[in-house]
């Protein structure tokens, strides 16, 4: 019988190419995100596919649903908490208050709102997996970007607990923690459609498939096995600020 799982902001970047990697290896994929016309052209690319639009923000709406799942969707063996972003790159006195709350609400509270309601039936079937897409933000701290390292800290710390708290039901905890990957990231951070060319001039990027490939490889260990950390880093990377740029 196929796996089920479940990923959170697949609408681009390393979501996306997490759902075609997995659906490449027979999972089952559910993809959540809130661009309905993204969701659904990416579903239509891929075999057993079911495309949920909402806010991970957004209590309710995550709630609503996943408690409303087709019946045949509604046992889920893998959940990918990838929904994140940067908002703004400015010292902490000169952030925008409204960037702090967006990135505090989907990269700390979206991921535990569902989370805690996914948990829930991994725990009463003894039997899951949760991997967490972190950040080397989450292992060490920059100037310029406070609160969004503070929230990944904050998943690792989660990542850490919820591997600890789950540990007597079955269910296998993980994180994987990117360096520079060239996706939407920077855009939606700086606010700038050409911020990517600027970002990551003179050094060759992580991909957004590279970061897949290393999520599959956690998600398809034997059951003994449990990655439960992966930092990747490009090459030209060598911390959070440190790079060598030709």
């Amino acid at each position: 019988m196929k796996k089920t799982a479940l990923i959170t902001g697949a609408t681009s970047g390393i979501g996306k190419a997490t759902a075609i990697a997995l659906s490449n290896k027979g999972f089952r994929v559910i993809i959540t995100g809130r661009r309905q016309d993204r969701l659904q052209s990416l579903c239509n690319q891929l075999t057993d596919c079911l495309a949920l639009n909402f806010d991970i923000r957004d209590q309710i709406q995550v709630y609503e649903a996943i408690k409303n799942l087709p019946k045949e969707w509604s046992q889920i063996d893998l959940l990918i908490n990838n929904a994140g972003l940067a908002a703004g790159l400015e010292p902490l006195h000169e952030n925008l208050i409204d960037d702090w709350e967006q990135m505090i609400d989907t990269n700390i509270k979206g991921l535990l709102y569902i989370t805690k309601i996914i948990a829930k039936q991994m725990v009463q079937r003894q039997q899951g997996q949760i991997i967490n897409v972190s950040s080397i933000a989450g292992k060490e701290a920059y100037g310029k970007g406070a609160v969004y390292c503070a929230t990944k800290h904050a998943v690792e710390a989660l990542t850490k607990a919820m591997r600890i708290d789950f540990n007597p039901y079955g269910i296998k905890v993980g994180s994987v923690s990117p360096g520079a990957v060239e996706t939407e990231f920077s855009i939606v951070r700086l606010k700038d459609p050409d911020a990517n060319q600027k970002v990551y001039a003179g050094y060759q990027p992580l991909k957004a498939d590279d970061i897949a490939d290393a999520i599959t490889y956690m998600a398809t260990r034997p059951p003994h096995v449990n990655i439960a950390d992966i930092l990747i880093l490009p090459t030209a990377q060598a911390s959070a600020t440190v790079f060598n740029k030709k």
